[in-house]
């Protein structure tokens, strides 16, 4: 087992993870507010950007292929390395998913 220090872009938050944990149970263990929601790989809610490092996610079922070399799914990402992540940044396909005018165009289709 092989603990790796993950940083947060921006936040001043530091942690350090085994590469046999989750980044997201880190976070909660150690009150780091993260966001999530399925914790399966799924939903996209606790993505963050790779900014520096590498990490092992063979279940992030959300990611493409491509997003999964530049975002970690922190409920499925385990690190490799030391990491700088960026949390807040989303893959494309969350764009993809809510049209090309996000959140507010899903919410006008609806009035």
């Amino acid at each position: 087992m092989t603990d790796y220090t993950i940083e947060f872009v921006g936040t001043g938050e530091t942690i350090t993870c085994s590469d046999k944990e989750t980044i997201l149970s880190r976070c909660l263990e150690e009150g780091i507010a993260q966001e999530y929601s399925c914790r399966v790989g799924m939903c996209l809610a606790c993505s963050a950007e790779i900014v520096e490092g590498e990490v092992t996610q063979p279940a992030a079922r959300g990611l493409t292929e491509a997003e999964a070399e530049s975002y970690a799914l922190t409920c499925m990402a385990r690190p490799q390395s030391d990491l700088k992540l960026d949390r807040g940044e989303y893959p494309p396909s969350i764009d993809d998913e809510l049209g090309a005018g996000g959140a507010d165009e899903t919410a006008a289709a609806d009035d």
